[in-house]
């Protein structure tokens, strides 16, 4: 019994060193290099909250696709709906940091966009110490390649694609809380800030990247230490390629498209096709990666409404024209004219309503089918409304799906044939749209002029059928 005793505790000893040794190792070999992470920022108040919504998932996706090396983070603002965090969590596999938003202090300059008010937000990049390296994102970029080699770079890296200012769209950083708090300071100490934005805060603070040497990656992957510029090719904006209709960027790797131009011509938006070629590219990323489920629902009940009202105007066919008597008194003269302008205003309602009902970021092809189904189904009731003939009503109907097909023809040999070949088409179409509008007027003022349904008190009553609809 006793030798058994001793050979448990010897046990128990042996254990108990070997779990010394584990411990000791654990905290004296040197640890392994620290995670590098993708991040972007989220914020709401704007009314364009959805769109970057949809926009960063994109991006988050289309990195996940590339299989980079890297965390994806997203810094999101406390006030970002639940539901939105949790499908950036459990479906596109993002970590998401929720933080209070920085007060802008350049809110009140006179050439702040509103648009920018939570902008600041991205100094919080700073501020995740976990990683080694961070790529700060905004939410129009579009990978055409991997660039984990943005990980070699130093403690602050960005891309000049102005010549004399560099872009905050991506940028490479090592946190630092050191960092962070001073930039805090700096934003309560009234740090000279152009635009009142991160742009211009952050250009501010780095304000001698000019004069520093080009970034290249190391052959074994080494970190860099220090502040460098990175190579245009890691930040082209879309403008470039608008040129040449295709990329031509000699410096460095052609991996990152960006589009910092107009924010309604963003590349989610349905209508920057064929406005803007590349758009059709970034929603072959969103077909490939999150599809457009979120939007099919209202697109079919579109679909469905116009194709209800169809029905209907050609069963019906409604004649408001008739409201008015022929004879020419200052009475009738006005309704005429309330009528006429009514009339034009329908027509320009039929043009304009389904542009801005149709989801936003739905696909550019789908997108202008439906424009284009909307528009024939509006000005229908219009026609059969004020008896008005159908093709000059329907003629800007065809000359915008004529500019479309002018615009994305794929054979152009550089942007400025495509510009002119769009400019030369609409000189040709202005006389035709003239004369269309001329051809309505004249058609409205006919079906005023025709037999009246609204006899003058004391004449005979209307005829029975007065109350049959045409």
């Amino acid at each position: 019994m006793a030798q058994r005793g001793h050979h448990d505790d010897a046990s128990f000893l042996r254990r108990l060193m070997l779990l010394f040794g584990i411990w000791f190792l654990s905290n004296n070999i040197p640890s392994v290099e620290a995670k590098n992470a993708y991040a972007t920022m989220m914020y709401v108040g704007t009314p364009r909250d959805y769109e970057f919504y949809i926009a960063i998932r994109v991006l988050l996706k289309s990195l996940a696709r590339l299989k980079v090396d890297a965390d994806l983070v997203v810094i999101a603002s406390n006030d970002v709906p639940n539901r939105w965090v949790r499908a950036l969590e459990e479906e596109d596999g993002a970590k998401v940091e929720r933080v209070e938003n920085l007060d802008n202090p350049y809110k009140n300059q006179h050439n702040f966009d509103k648009r920018f008010k939570l902008s600041l937000n991205k100094l919080y990049a700073w501020n995740l110490v976990k990683y080694d390296r961070v790529v700060m994102l905004d939410a129009d970029n579009l990978f055409l390649h991997k660039t984990d080699e943005l990980f070699q770079c130093g403690q602050f890296c960005a891309v000049f694609i102005n010549p004399c200012v560099f872009h905050t769209g991506l940028f490479v950083l090592q946190p630092s809380k050191a960092v962070f708090k001073n930039m805090v300071n700096e934003l309560q100490n009234g740090r000279e800030n152009p635009d009142g934005a991160d742009q211009g805060f952050i250009t501010s603070y780095f304000s001698d990247l000019l004069d520093k040497p080009l970034f290249h990656p190391t052959l074994n992957g080494t970190k860099l230490d220090g502040i460098y510029r990175l190579p245009l090719g890691y930040q082209m904006d879309a403008s470039y390629y608008y040129l040449k209709l295709r990329w031509s960027i000699p410096c460095g790797p052609n991996s990152v498209i960006t589009f910092p131009g107009a924010p309604w011509l963003k590349p989610w938006y349905w209508w920057s096709w064929p406005v803007l070629p590349l758009g059709l590219q970034w929603h072959e990323q969103r077909r490939k990666t999150l599809g457009y489920g979120a939007e099919m629902a209202v697109i079919l009940i579109q679909s469905t409404i116009y194709l209800g009202i169809l029905a209907m105007t050609r069963l019906a066919r409604p004649s408001l024209s008739k409201l008015c008597y022929r004879r020419s008194d200052k009475n009738i003269s006005i309704m005429q004219n309330s009528l006429k302008l009514l009339a034009l205003w329908s027509i320009l309602g039929a043009y304009l309503t389904p542009f801005f009902i149709i989801p936003h970021t739905i696909h550019p092809l789908l997108g202008w089918i439906l424009y284009l189904f909307g528009t024939f189904t509006l000005c229908s009731i219009a026609i059969n409304a004020f008896l008005l003939p159908m093709l000059p009503v329907l003629v800007p109907l065809f000359g915008i799906a004529g500019v479309l097909m002018v615009m994305a023809f794929p054979w152009y040999s550089d942007g400025v044939v495509r510009a002119l070949c769009v400019f030369g088409y609409a000189f040709c179409a202005a006389p035709i749209l003239w004369a269309s509008m001329v051809r309505i007027m004249a058609g409205l003022q006919v079906s005023l002029e025709r037999e009246g349904f609204m006899p003058r008190l004391g004449e005979s009553s209307p005829p029975s059928w007065f109350n049959k609809l045409y």
